[in-house]
C-alpha cells in the first residue's frame, strides 16, 4: 500500500471497516468526522481512491446537498 499517502490509508481503512458487511453508503462529512480530516480533504480523495484502489469500490452514488459515495467490498 506504499502508492497512498498516510490521509488515503486513513479513508481507505475508515471505508473497509464501514463496508465489511457488504456495502455502505457514505458522505464526505461522515468519513472526515470519522478520522478527523475536513469534508473537503476527504471529497478531494475519494475520486482518486476509486481509481486507485482495489481491495474496495467506491462509487458516486448521488447528490443531493452533498455527494453520496457507494463503497463495496471488491
Amino acid at each position: 500500500m506504499g502508492e497512498f499517502s498516510e490521509e488515503e490509508r486513513r479513508i481507505l481503512e475508515y471505508v473497509r471497516e464501514r463496508a465489511a458487511g457488504g456495502e455502505a453508503y457514505l458522505r464526505a462529512k461522515q468519513i472526515a468526522e470519522g478520522i478527523g480530516l475536513s469534508a473537503k480533504q476527504v471529497g478531494v480523495r475519494l475520486p482518486r481512491l476509486a481509481e486507485k484502489s482495489e481491495d474496495v469500490d467506491i462509487e458516486k452514488w448521488g447528490r443531493a446537498r452533498s455527494t453520496t459515495w457507494r463503497v463495496t467490498r471488491a
